[in-house]
């Protein structure tokens, strides 16, 4: 096999309202695995060319296990959050402060420090 699972299709929604094909696990050291392009939650938009819309569950697997020795997916990475989840205002969580709200004054404090370091310098 290719080494992965699959969820959804028409007849077993993976998200409401998604008729669509996810890759729901990848077996290690399968062929998926050791290619390693193919993630976990990745939706699977066509293989070989032929789209994967509006079909049944086993119909998608059938694709897949008569897909052949060269396989070729056309893929739509799920977009993660590279920092954590975000948090808007009023969703009671704390957003805590942002970067430039330490940042500024650190700049400003630092450049303060220069400025005097150097007109005392002038001075002597």
């Amino acid at each position: 096999g290719l080494g992965f699972n699959i969820v959804g299709g028409t007849d077993q929604q993976y998200n409401a309202n998604d008729n669509s094909i996810y890759v729901s696990w990848i077996k290690k050291d399968g062929a998926a695995y050791l290619d390693g392009r193919l993630q976990e939650g990745d939706k699977i938009l066509a293989i070989n060319g032929k789209e994967l819309k509006d079909l049944r569950h086993r119909d998608a697997v059938e694709l897949f296990r008569n897909a052949g020795y060269h396989v070729s997916l056309k893929i739509q990475r799920r977009l993660q959050p590279q920092n954590g989840p975000v948090g808007h205002p009023g969703d009671g969580e704390s957003g805590g402060l942002p970067l430039a709200a330490i940042l500024v004054p650190g700049l400003v404090l630092a450049a303060t420090a220069v400025w005097i370091l150097v007109r005392y310098r002038q001075r002597m």
